[in-house]
C-alpha cells in the first residue's frame, strides 16, 4: 500500500529494545556489507512474533516477507511459475496440492524442518480461532504425510470440499504463510498454560530460531538490523554454497516518503517500496525503476471505489455506471499516480501480464464504460436522475425518478494518505461535473478502518487483492461480488468480501450465477472453460459496475539505486519480480547483487 501519508513520531537518540535482543546499538556497519532497504516499517517496532496478525508485527515478520521464517513455496509474479524453498510443489489438481519438504532445511538450532512444524501453523486454527492462520482450515481438510526415500517427506493438502472446495487458495497459502518452528511454540503454549493469547504477547525478539537466511541482530525506533546467517542452509541447497552478498539488511525508519526519497537519491538507501512522485526526475540521481521509461513500474493491483449497493441511489447499477463513466481516469493516471500505470480498461481483468489470458477487448467494448462525461449523463437522465444547477452553474443536488431530493454521498478515504486523496479528488472533480452529487469524505484511520466490514459507508477508497498470487483474477472476482458470507449492513455484521454488499441473495436481481462461477473457476482445469468462466463473471461484473477500479498500480513501488549494489533486476535482466529482496521470488536478488566498483 502506498504510504506517503503516514507521520512518525520525532525520531529520539534513545536506544529501544536493544538490550531485550542483543545488540549494541552501534552505527558502525560498514556500507560494503550492508543493504539498506525501507518501505514496510513506518513506526515503532513492537513485536517480531509470528504468531500475531501479520499488520501487528515488525519488519520482517508483519506480510510475507521470508528473510527470517519461510513459506514452503515461492510464487514468481512475472512467469506464473512456482520456485521452491522449504518445499517443492510437485502438483495441483481439484482434489489436492502436494508439496515435497526439503530434507536438508534447518532451523537455526540445527533441528530439521518436519511436517510437525508445517501441521503446527496450518492447522493451529482448529485448537485456537485467534490464530493468524485459522482460515488455512476453511480450505484444507487435512495434510497427509509420506515418507519418501531419501528422508523426504511428502505432503498432500486435502481440499476441504465441505468447507472453501478451493485448491487455488491452497496454494496463494503455501506461498504465504510462513512455517514457524513448532518445537518452540509447543513449549511456549505449554509455559503459558495453552493460553495462545499468553503467547501472542512475546515480543520473540532475542535469538528467535528461524529458518531463513537473516536473523534479529537489534532494533531501535530509527531502524531494524538484520544479520546474514553464514550457516542458512540454503545457501548449500538452493544456492550453490553462495552467501547472500550483503552481510547486514537495514530497514531505517524515517518520518515520510521524503526522507525515503532523499535517502536513495543520496545513495544512503538502495532500495525502496515507497511512493516516488514523478521518479523520472530521480533519475540523474541514480534512482531506478524496472522499466526505464512510463509507466516504469509493472502493473499488479487496482484502486478502486467500492460501493455501498444496499443505499440509494448505489443500489441503481444505472447510477453505478454513469458514475464509472463520469470519472477521468486518464488524470488519475497522470495526475495522482505520476503516470505508473497503463490506460484502465473496463472490467476486473487486467489487459497485460498474467492476466491478459482471459481479458476480452471485445467484451470491454460491448460491455464496459469508460471516460465519456456525456454517456455519463445520457444514463442518469434515462434513469430519471436530475441534476440541480445554483445559478452560478455548481451542483446543488439531486432527485430521483420520483423527484425526491438525493443526499449528497461520501466517497472514504483516510485522511493524510495524499496520493489516495489526490486520487478522490480527482473522481470527485469528475463526478460533479457530470452533475453527480459526491463528496471527498476523509476520515482518520481509525473510522477507516472499522468502517469496511460493517459496510459504514456510502462510497470507500479500497485496495483489494493488492499482491500478485496464484489465484488472481480470481481473488479479485471473490472480494468485490461474492454473496456466500452476505451480511446485512451495520451493527456486528461483518463481510471480509463483498463488502459493498453486491448481489443480495433472495433479492430482486439476484444473480446466482455469480456465485457459481466464484465456486467453479477455481476447481476447473480446462483452460478454454476458464478463459470462458471469467469473461463471463467480467461480463456480469461491466453490467452491474459494484465497484469502480481507479487506475493500474504495481503490486510494489520497486525501486533502487546503483550507488552500492548493482545487479538488481530489471526488464533487461528479469531474473526475478520487481519486488523488493525480501518477498517471495525476489529473495534471490540478495544473492545476485554485487557491489559496484
Amino acid at each position: 500500500m502506498i504510504r506517503s501519508f503516514l507521520k512518525v513520531l520525532a525520531v529520539s537518540a534513545l536506544v529501544l529494545g536493544l538490550s531485550s535482543c542483543g545488540g549494541d546499538g552501534s552505527t558502525g556497519f560498514p556500507r560494503n556489507k550492508t543493504l539498506y532497504l525501507a518501505g514496510s516499517q513506518w513506526g515503532d517496532p513492537n513485536t517480531f512474533n509470528p504468531l500475531v496478525e501479520a499488520w501487528q508485527a515488525a519488519w520482517p515478520v508483519n506480510d510475507r516477507f521470508n528473510l527470517m521464517y519461510e513459506p514452503l513455496i515461492t510464487y514468481n509474479s512475472l512467469n506464473g511459475e512456482f520456485e521452491p524453498l522449504l518445499g517443492t510443489l510437485v502438483s495441483s489438481d481439484p482434489d489436492k496440492v502436494i508439496v515435497d519438504l526439503n530434507p536438508k532445511a534447518r532451523w537455526s538450532d540445527g533441528k530439521p524442518v518436519t511436517s510437525a512444524d508445517v501441521k503446527f501453523i496450518f492447522e493451529i486454527g482448529r485448537r485456537f480461532r485467534n490464530a493468524p492462520t485459522a482460515f488455512a482450515i476453511d480450505f484444507t481438510k487435512e495434510i497427509l504425510v509420506e515418507e519418501l526415500e531419501g528422508g523426504v517427506e511428502r505432503l498432500t493438502f486435502v481440499v476441504n470440499k465441505e468447507g472453501r472446495n478451493n485448491p487455488l487458495v491452497i496454494l496463494d497459502h503455501l506461498q504465504a504463510i510462513r512455517i514457524v518452528p513448532a518445537h518452540v511454540f509447543e513449549k511456549l503454549l505449554e509455559e503459558n498454560g495453552n493460553d495462545l493469547s499468553a503467547v501472542q504477547r512475546l515480543k520473540i525478539d532475542r535469538d528467535p530460531v528461524v529458518s531463513g537466511p537473516y536473523n534479529i541482530e537489534n532494533y531501535t525506533n530509527e531502524r531494524i538490523v538484520l544479520k546474514r546467517r553464514d550457516d542458512y542452509w540454503g545457501n548449500a541447497a538452493l544456492y550453490g554454497g553462495k552467501l547472500p552478498a550483503p552481510e547486514f539488511i537495514i530497514h531505517p525508519i524515517y518520518k515520510s516518503n521524503d526522507h525515503f526519497a532523499l535517502a536513495l537519491q543520496q545513495g544512503n538507501l538502495d532500495a525502496s517500496q515507497t511512493f516516488m512522485p514523478r521518479i523520472w526526475l530521480k533519475k540523474n540521481q541514480g534512482v531506478q525503476t524496472w522499466y526505464d521509461d512510463a509507466p516504469y513500474y509493472v502493473p499488479g493491483t487496482m484502486p478502486l471505489l467500492v460501493i455501498n449497493t444496499t443505499k440509494a441511489p448505489l443500489n441503481d447499477k444505472n447510477f453505478r455506471r454513469a458514475m464509472a463513466a463520469a470519472i477521468n481516469y486518464n488524470d488519475i493516471k497522470e495526475l495522482a499516480v505520476s503516470n505508473y500505470a497503463s490506460d484502465l480498461q473496463p472490467g476486473l481483468i487486467m489487459n497485460q501480464g498474467l492476466e491478459k489470458k482471459f481479458f476480452s477487448s471485445e467484451d470491454a467494448v460491448k460491455y464496459g464504460v469508460g471516460y465519456n462525461p456525456e454517456l455519463a449523463k445520457q444514463i442518469l437522465a434515462e434513469a430519471g436522475y436530475k441534476s440541480v444547477f445554483r445559478a452560478d452553474g455548481t451542483l446543488d443536488h439531486m432527485t430521483d425518478k420520483d423527484g425526491n431530493r438525493l443526499p449528497t454521498l461520501s466517497i472514504m478515504v483516510p485522511a493524510g494518505w495524499s496520493d489516495w486523496e489526490a486520487m478522490v479528488k480527482i473522481a470527485e472533480t469528475s463526478l460533479r461535473a457530470a452533475g453527480i452529487d459526491v463528496r471527498e469524505g476523509p476520515v482518520d484511520g481509525g473510522i477507516y478502518w472499522s468502517a469496511h466490514g460493517p459496510g459504514n459507508f456510502d462510497i470507500v477508497m479500497r485496495k483489494l487483492a493488492e499482491n500478485v498470487t496464484p489465484s488472481l483474477p480470481w481473488s479479485r472476482f471473490d472480494a468485490v461480488m461474492s454473496s456466500r458470507n452476505w451480511a446485512p449492513v451495520g451493527g456486528d455484521n461483518r463481510m471480509n468480501e463483498n463488502q459493498g454488499r453486491y448481489n443480495q441473495p433472495g433479492a430482486p436481481g439476484f444473480r446466482p450465477e455469480v456465485d457459481k462461477l466464484l465456486a467453479a473457476i477455481p476447481t476447473m482445469t480446462d483452460d478454454a472453460e476458464v478463459v470462458a468462466a471469467y469473461r463471463e463473471l467480467n461480463r456480469i461484473f461491466m453490467q452491474d459496475q459494484p465497484v469502480i477500479p481507479l487506475c493500474y498500480l504495481p503490486e510494489q513501488f520497486y525501486q533502487f539505486s546503483n550507488r552500492t549494489w548493482t545487479n538488481w533486476p530489471t526488464t533487461s535482466n528479469p531474473y526475478a519480480p520487481p519486488l523488493l529482496p525480501w518477498v517471495g521470488a525476489s529473495t534471490k536478488i540478495l544473492w545476485n547483487l554485487r557491489l559496484a566498483k
